[in-house]
């Protein structure tokens, strides 16, 4: 992880809120992990690294295609949530930066919600280093989809674009991992108000609030949604990168 001090006063909120993160964050739809088999060739066979993995949105995912499943998380409190949750994958500490791992060990490394937080040259260099000759990297990043008007307006609530964190939407991604592929899914997570507020907690700023300031925000988000029946849709659209930096 990047060893900026703005950067780490962000990602220190997510040490308090591992539960959180569980309970409101999204997963990945199915035409993105069908992406990272055809693409990629993840699969039975083939050793994957899921790096600054969370508490394995994806990593989850990863494991159902057969492959074997190395999880790389820093995060104290998300790697156990991680290694309570998912089954069937090895949970190790460490960064992007410094990987626990043996050169030329790694078929394909991925990415989810977090290349923003990474000294992003250190990161490629590391990755280049645990992939085998010809090994693929995969980024992906769930956006929620800010055209449902209650969507932007909890956008708005938050000051989500206020926040640094909100950067990655403007990166060049494919530059970033020198791509050479993308993709877009829309899809939708279904929603109560218990896993909204979850949402809203789950956030690495929002997590580093005193409970009176996080309650309004929860209590303002909740109204956005008052008359809508359980269970309702978020909105994601899930973008995703990929190429070869094994080559």
């Amino acid at each position: 992880m990047a060893d900026d001090p703005r950067l780490l006063a962000d990602t220190a909120g997510f040490d308090l809120a591992p539960g959180d993160y569980e309970a409101g964050r999204p997963g990945y739809p199915p035409q993105a992990v069908a992406v990272l088999v055809e693409e990629l060739g993840v699969g039975p066979g083939r050793r994957v690294c899921d790096l600054a993995a969370g508490t394995g949105k994806l990593t989850r995912l990863l494991v159902v295609t057969g492959a074997e499943v190395v999880a790389v998380e820093p995060v104290e409190g998300m790697r156990r949530t991680l290694a309570e949750t998912v089954t069937g994958v090895t949970v190790l500490d460490g960064t992007a930066e410094a990987m626990p791992l043996p050169d030329d060990s790694i078929d394909v490394v991925t990415v989810a919600q977090a290349f923003h937080w990474f000294d992003r040259a250190a990161a490629m260099a590391e990755i280049r280093r645990v992939l085998v000759p010809g090994g693929g990297l995969a980024v992906l990043f769930n956006e929620r989809d800010e055209r449902t008007a209650w969507v932007a307006a909890f956008s708005e609530i938050l000051e989500w674009h206020s926040h640094r964190v909100s950067g990655y939407k403007a990166t060049d991604w494919a530059t970033v991992i020198d791509g050479e592929g993308q993709r877009t899914i829309g899809w939708e997570q279904p929603m109560t108000r218990s896993t909204l507020e979850a949402r809203v907690r789950s956030i690495s700023y929002v997590a580093l609030m005193d409970e009176a300031e996080q309650q309004r925000l929860v209590t303002e988000t909740l109204a956005l949604v008052g008359g809508l029946p359980e269970p309702f849709p978020m909105p994601y659209l899930t973008r995703m990168w990929w190429g070869w930096p094994g080559r």
